[in-house]
């Protein structure tokens, strides 16, 4: 059995502690044993943990923009002792032959991995265009010899990192996936989301926009769309279910405070994250992508089309991979508000092309995004990594 250490910078359940729980639950363990360290305890913990993984909190190094004073610094190096004497306890127990890191933002795993020469493996969910200075350190740690592999969500977030040759040699595509078996309708669920959480008439048609409210996910672009939609329609409601991230909260507050100037605080609602995120998806009729900047791979538009709905996206980032124009949902010019207007209009105005594109993308879930197909593609990985 291959003995595997994950280290992952977080203990949610957003897009990145999502595939790594998808990964570890369904890896086959008669041939693996992952061990995991996190962070801190959260629900990601209970998850891996109800799935008898066993879980290590330990600092994981992360690397962030506050970093860099004098006192973070020191705490910094105070945790690299800390967390080497936990992996080290670890290390002597299950001889590990693979670190995964899951995400850039770790760092532990590299430094591990170089001190001890052990192979490593970076599994890379960002494109990170700014500050400058951290993609160059990024390219720069992607490029270590101890360094052995990487493994990119998306053929966009590929391209953003193989800044050179030594990069390029060691890294594979392989896109997320997401369980698609016993996907059922209670439409009885539906119509009470419907009826009591958006507070719809029978006949408005819900348009949706799941993630994180931030500078770069399009909220603020969505509803100048929907505010010029609304002109002419009554039936039309808008709802953006997710919340900003921590200190982050004046991006709400702006998104507030511009549907209160358009009036339209009985036409948009802003609902908190929901546990149960399919649930929500069955009961709108449209999923909006908008990101203004490239996505690295775009799971609230797979999550969308499991549900059977079409999808307007971006067309940068990920999202070009997942959506397929006319044919799932559309792809706009990113920032472009009055081509996210026209693809709205033509999927308000006609229902029939709203199911098919639908069914569409749902087949498309089934055959390329299915999670069988994600992990046998880093199974295959791993058995010719550790051999």
């Amino acid at each position: 059995m291959k003995k595997i250490l994950f280290i992952h910078q977080s203990a949610e359940l957003y897009g990145s502690d999502k595939t790594l729980l998808l990964l570890l639950k369904n890896l086959d363990k008669t041939k693996f044993k992952p061990i995991v360290i996190l962070p801190f305890d959260g629900p990601l913990k209970e998850a891996l943990e109800s799935e008898k993984i066993e879980v290590v909190i330990a600092p994981v190094l992360k690397l962030y923009r506050k970093l860099f004073t004098p006192k973070n610094i020191l705490g910094f190096f105070g945790d690299i002792k800390k967390a080497f004497k936990i992996i080290n306890e670890l290390h002597k127990k299950h001889q590990f032959e693979l670190i995964y890191s899951n995400t850039l933002a770790v760092l532990l795993g590299i430094m591990y991995a170089w001190k001890n020469n052990i192979q490593h493996l970076w599994h890379v969910h960002e494109i990170i265009e700014k500050p400058t200075l951290f993609k160059k350190g990024f390219i720069a740690l992607l490029s270590l010899k101890c360094n052995n592999f990487i493994v990119y969500n998306s053929k966009a977030t590929q391209t953003f990192w193989e800044a050179n040759e030594k990069i390029s040699k060691k890294g594979i595509v392989i896109w997320n996936g997401i369980e698609t078996n016993s996907i059922e309708i209670n439409h009885n669920d539906v119509l009470d989301i419907r009826t009591n959480k958006f507070k719809l008439n029978s006949d408005e048609i819900v348009i949706a926009l799941v993630g994180r409210i931030s500078r770069w996910k399009g909220q603020m672009i969505l509803l100048e769309a929907f505010q010029k939609l609304i002109q002419s329609r009554t039936d039309i409601k808008l709802v953006f279910v997710g919340a900003p991230p921590p200190n982050q909260e004046n991006f709400q507050e702006d998104l507030e405070k511009k549907i209160a100037e358009y009036q339209l605080e009985n036409n948009v609602m802003i609902l908190p994250f929901q546990n149960e995120i399919q649930k929500i998806w069955q009961s709108i009729d449209i999923a909006v992508v908008p990101s203004t900047e490239p996505e690295p791979f775009g799971m609230v538009a797979i999550e969308a089309m499991l549900a059977q709905k079409p999808v307007v996206a971006s067309n940068h980032g990920g999202l070009s991979e997942i959506v397929e124009d006319n044919k799932t949902g559309f792809l706009v010019q990113p920032n472009d508000q009055q081509e996210l207007v026209f693809a709205l209009e033509k999927l308000l105005q006609n229902q029939e092309l709203r199911t098919q594109m639908g069914k569409n993308g749902f087949h498309r879930v089934i055959h390329q995004f299915s999670v069988e197909q994600y992990v046998q593609s880093f199974e295959k990985l791993f058995e010719n990594i550790v051999v």
